[in-house]
């Protein structure tokens, strides 16, 4: 049997991705150990019922004892919250992650209540479902999915292999990227279409009853897509866009004049422009496809 990388390894929150991670640690003999530390009850015995975890708790000094690797599975927002019910329980040489969407504000809430000796790796894995809940974690969620690392300057680079080599053993692609950069990115290529489809799904919400009736009765795949975005974990994502709004916040005004474009191209019937335009936004599809990520 290969040598696990950590003794012992503790979700905080143990929703969709912690429970994934856990199933595929175990899955993988990544960890001998596997606790969570969940306020919900209900979280805790599902998770103990299904054989994700081998302990759960909801005192904090009791979960993060002997901890090699704190994963924190939390929302964003509430980051600070759990650094202050952790962070005297850290001991020396453990390393903290996490899977949120925002990584600079993470930093920013998480580092001042880390002891010393203790080393934050933050983490992104690129997977996920609409659904949440320790009963729809699986652990194949992110084989062949790419996880962004945001080592912070100055950091231990041993602690970053080991986070490396975990996200690695569970199948996943490692790309090591600024935090900021990470940020931006992840503006455009998830934020704002949840924002969108957060948007469309609204307008359809406040149509007239028998409109509204037939939007949802005869949904083409366009807006049923939309709709599976949308049914994503609310308080995670209001979190998501108050703790990374400058980026957000450019992204939309980019995207607004871009919309601003088109409109201006419907009315004035302006053919070529409109082909133009879908035919150069058809080729990233082609990319995405070609790159495996569809």
């Amino acid at each position: 049997m290969t040598q696990p990388l950590f003794e012992t390894i503790c979700f905080v929150g143990i929703g969709l991705i912690g429970s994934s991670l856990a199933r595929a640690v175990r899955k993988h003999g990544l960890a001998r150990r596997i606790v969570t530390l969940d306020l919900s009850e209900t979280a805790r015995r599902t998770a103990l019922e299904l054989g994700v975890v081998d302990y759960a708790t909801a005192d904090a000094a009791d979960a993060i004892k002997g901890a090699g690797l704190v994963v924190l599975g939390t929302p964003v927002g509430a980051t600070e919250e759990v650094a202050r019910a952790i962070g005297p329980h850290l001991e020396a040489g453990a390393i903290v992650t996490d899977v949120g969407s925002v990584k600079l504000a993470v930093i920013r809430d998480l580092v001042p209540h880390l002891p010393d000796g203790v080393h934050f790796v933050p983490g992104h894995p690129i997977a996920g479902t609409e659904h949440s809940g320790p009963e729809n974690g699986f652990a194949e969620l992110f084989e062949g999915r790419w996880c962004v690392v945001t080592p912070l300057s100055g950091g231990e680079q041993a602690a970053t292999d080991k986070v490396i080599a975990l996200w690695r053993g569970v199948g996943s692609m490692v790309e090591v990227m600024d935090p900021h950069h990470h940020d931006q990115v992840l503006a455009i290529t998830s934020h704002l279409p949840h924002l969108i489809a957060y948007t469309i799904v609204g307008t359809a919400n406040d149509l007239e009853g028998h409109l509204q009736q037939e939007v949802i009765k005869f949904s083409a795949s366009g807006f049923r897509d939309f709709t599976r975005i949308a049914a994503s974990d609310p308080v995670m994502w209001r979190d998501i866009f108050l703790n990374n709004r400058e980026a957000v916040l450019e992204v939309i005004q980019r995207f607004t004049e871009d919309l601003t474009a088109l409109q201006r191209a419907i009315r004035w019937g302006e053919g070529e422009v409109l082909l133009k335009h879908f035919s150069e936004t058809r080729a990233i599809r082609r990319a995405i496809i070609d790159a495996k990520q569809a």
